[in-house]
């Protein structure tokens, strides 16, 4: 099939939207596949070699040029289609949960990646676009996107999107809020002693972290609503006739900013010193991972998203409830224009991270979740660049389509938070 190149417009033409929903036969059946082997074979964050090896290779087949191991990232996976001035960059997700597997549905998540990037090369020459599916590790724990970031990932991308199955029904792309997180060890060294005998010498690492926590607990009454902090003794003694002269306690702090979670840390920190003074111990503290964003939602792709999930007959609905869990896709969408919004496992009532939704993750609500999930995803990104198109800019600096003015680095501090040049809301209404 033919298909004219477009000219300038806020919408797509119908001719390339045709051509997206016909390209359905020819991607359908192997990323039902993909979808039930990775859910087969469940691996856990950085260690998804089966995964990003079949990912890449029904990419490869698809006419993608792959490369796994991308970024520094051993499973992580770049397969790019195109040549446009303009590039997407999907992301598709695919570690599993310790235990209890897929409870999370990265399956259906790299399968409507990998859906939706076969869609669009189907009509990648004749809207000038650069098709890039990133194959993005450690979702649950690590951080893999972040890491991506950091080594130029998104680097030469004008947005990006993914898609995530949950249960219930759809919700409003704008509405789908998520929290940011920060998680770090505070470590406590005293001097150890006889726990059997009188030790005026000895200094009591674990009293240290009693305190702390204790202050912690108390804490909790003044932190604002919406912020959550919960920590555990992950290091503490080895026994109980020897005074313990190290500890360690892990610490969460969630809240709906990244400001607010670093307002929340300081007082947190601020609590253990206490215990180290009180005691006289040593401390100090360092992140135990990289700190998730919340996600800002552009109002533009998230507008796209919520039609043409219409289009294909479902229908989205609004939510007013409070931000919940996290994502180190909240980094991307602070770095570059982009969406994380959700799509329902039609018929399930099961909370993810459950034994429950892992069972919900596989069959056929599950794949027409994944089919959706892809055909909306790409719908929204011809949308996009025709918008793009009509408007020749990609934010306030009026930065033309494609164009270098934008400085392309991505960088993060030691908390994790992208310092980038406010591309995340480039795609402006």
């Amino acid at each position: 099939m033919t298909i004219a190149p477009q000219q300038p417009s806020d919408h797509a033409t119908d001719e390339i939207r045709d051509a997206v929903l016909a390209s359905r036969a020819a991607w359908e059946d192997s990323i039902i596949a993909l979808s039930a082997d990775i859910h087969r074979n469940p691996e856990l964050a950085f260690a998804e070699h089966h995964a990003a090896a079949r990912v890449a290779g029904t990419l490869r087949a698809a006419g993608f040029t792959t490369t796994v191991g991308a970024f520094g990232l051993a499973t992580a996976v770049d397969a790019t289609y195109g040549e446009g001035d303009i590039t997407v960059a999907i992301c598709a997700e695919y570690d599993a949960l310790p235990g209890i597997g897929h409870a999370c549905g990265h399956n259906v998540i790299a399968a409507a990646g990998v859906g939706a990037a076969i869609a669009l090369a189907s009509v990648a020459d004749a809207i000038g676009l650069r098709v890039k599916l990133l194959g993005t590790p450690a979702e649950e724990h690590g951080g893999g996107k972040i890491l991506m970031l950091e080594a130029g990932a998104w680097d030469d991308v004008d947005f990006s999107l993914m898609v995530h199955g949950g249960p219930g029904h759809d919700l409003r792309c704008a509405d789908v809020r998520t929290q940011a997180v920060a998680r770090f060890d505070v470590s406590f060294r005293g001097r150890p002693g006889h726990a059997g005998a009188p030790s005026p010498d000895g200094v009591n690492a674990a009293n240290a972290a009693t305190i702390g926590l204790v202050a912690l607990g108390l804490l909790r009454q003044h932190l604002p609503d919406g912020t959550r902090a919960n920590a555990f003794v992950s290091e503490g003694g080895e026994a109980t006739n020897i005074i313990p002269s190290a500890t360690r306690v892990r610490v969460e702090v969630r809240a709906d900013t990244l400001e607010a979670v670093e307002t929340a840390r300081r007082r947190i920190l601020a609590c253990f010193e206490g215990g180290a003074v009180a005691t006289g111990c040593e401390w100090s503290w360092e992140d135990a991972a990289p700190t998730y964003a919340d996600v800002v939602q552009n109002p533009v792709l998230a507008g796209a998203w919520d039609r043409n999930l219409a289009v294909i007959g479902r229908s989205p609905q609004p939510y007013a409830g409070a931000p919940g869990g996290s994502t180190d896709m909240g980094n991307v969408s602070h770095a570059v224009p982009a969406i994380h919004p959700l799509i329902a496992i039609e018929g399930c009532a099961s909370a993810p991270h459950t034994p429950a939704f892992t069972s919900d993750a596989i069959g056929p609500a599950a794949d027409r979740a994944g089919i959706d999930g892809a055909l909306a995803m790409a719908l929204t990104v011809v949308d996009a660049v025709a918008h793009l198109r009509a408007r020749r800019t990609l934010g306030a600096e009026g930065t033309t389509v494609g164009g270098g003015a934008i400085p392309r680095s991505v960088t993060s501090d030691t908390t994790g938070r992208c310092r980038a040049d406010d591309r995340s809301q480039g795609l402006k209404t």
